[in-house]
């Protein structure tokens, strides 16, 4: 935890006292602390406790009524390694999985780049229930990090699950978090992303549905990670949540082989994502091709084969993530193509699987080496970035 910039959101459950202590505790062991609370929580413990032990001002609303000081949620979100929100109450909990920016506190979550950690305290009834299921669930698709809460005597009256671990615990369980998002330090991260556009003429091109959302997660969840990330892309209207991805932009194939062969040779990790135009024409109109009564007829020549020509280049120690994207025949195409381009291992995208591949947020995938086939259920790319850098980082020990 040294050095690390930690956000504590406290809501309004009687278990907000046990946050004073996870204050110490981060404090402790050497993290810089910043609370925010919600209206609620101010009814169980003061802000001044919370200021005193964290040596930071505590914000508890969007401007200080005294002085009209603005506090931005935007540079809270961006200052943060780690949002912790703790105690989590249902209505809290509820408010983030709907995207409700009504305070402070869920504002700031849905502004933060960093990953954020619920834990969960409450009656036992209310744990249990549906909808705080359901919105748990919710969260953990979209890459929340959820504690489960500890089993015990609650402020009820009941004994059950409900109770909000304690400090020490909770600190251990957050350390644990930071030490994950820290094992590609020192790294260089190569990744290939989004479609390529290879023209026809000045306003017409041929292309593909690529939307570029699942290698920019996987580039986010590498950066998150410590890794120094650079994405090719091709045509896209989005862009990378962590701030410090580097991207370069693309357009055609040849144009993504030449800036990514360029970066290969210094790259210690490369994961080939983008949808590569397989034919490109063979003459580009420098004028815009008019409609005639005839047919149109386009000669098209093979693109290069960037993952062919890199997997050529592969030094030893070096780890080579391909993707394929198949319609039938998935497992056997994927193989052949992981041996063929020489990959380490290969993502598996079926469009057989409704709702996922081009333009979805969520995705089904497969990770094949030589020796194994791990099938993931459906979830979010957010989640699915992180399953495959997992397999990276395990690939690499």
């Amino acid at each position: 935890m040294q050095g690390k910039h930690v956000i504590l959101g406290v809501t309004g459950g009687i278990a907000a006292y046990k946050a004073a202590y996870l204050v110490r505790s981060l404090v402790k062991a050497g993290a810089e602390v910043k609370v925010i609370m919600t209206e609620n929580a101010k009814k169980f413990v003061t802000p001044l406790t919370f200021s005193t032990l964290s040596g930071n001002p505590v914000y508890t609303e969007f401007f200080n009524p005294e002085n009209g000081e603005w506090h931005s949620h935007v540079k809270l979100g961006v200052w943060a390694d780690l949002f912790i929100v703790a105690p989590a109450t249902a209505n809290t909990l509820s408010k983030m999985a709907h995207g409700i920016a009504d305070n402070l506190l869920t504002t700031t979550y849905l502004s933060a780049r960093c990953r954020t950690l619920v834990v969960p305290a409450m009656d036992l009834d209310m744990y249990a229930a549906a909808a705080t299921q359901d919105n748990l669930e919710t969260l953990r698709r979209r890459g929340v990090i959820v504690m489960d809460p500890a089993s015990g005597f609650l402020a009820s009256g009941l004994e059950g699950k409900g109770r909000m671990p304690e400090p020490e615990d909770i600190m251990r369980f957050a350390a644990n978090v930071l030490a994950q998002q820290q094992d590609l330090t020192g790294k260089k991260v190569l990744i290939t992303a989004g479609p390529t556009y290879e023209n026809i003429d000045p306003v017409r091109f041929i292309g593909n549905y690529s939307t570029g959302k699942m290698g920019y997660a996987i580039a986010d969840e590498c950066a998150q990670r410590g890794a120094d990330v650079t994405v090719v892309s091709g045509p896209v209207s989005i862009e990378p949540k962590n701030k410090n991805v580097k991207v370069v932009s693309v357009r055609s194939a040849a144009e993504m082989f030449a800036a990514t062969d360029k970066l290969f040779t210094e790259a210690d990790v490369t994961v080939l994502s983008a949808a590569v135009a397989d034919f490109t024409p063979i003459v580009s109109a420098d004028e815009k091709i008019k409609r005639e009564k005839d047919n149109l007829t386009l000669e098209l020549r093979p693109t290069v084969d960037i993952a062919a020509s890199l997997g050529k280049k592969k030094r030893e120690g070096q780890i080579f993530v391909g993707f394929a994207l198949e319609t039938n025949n998935e497992e056997q195409n994927a193989q052949s193509k992981l041996e063929r381009k020489n990959f380490d291992f290969i993502v598996l995208n079926s469009m057989r699987n409704p709702g996922t591949c081009f333009g979805s947020d969520n995705n089904q995938i497969k990770i094949i080496d030589r020796d194994n086939i791990t099938s993931h259920p459906l979830k979010s790319k957010a989640e699915v970035a992180k399953d495959i850098v997992d397999k990276i980082v395990s690939w690499g020990k």
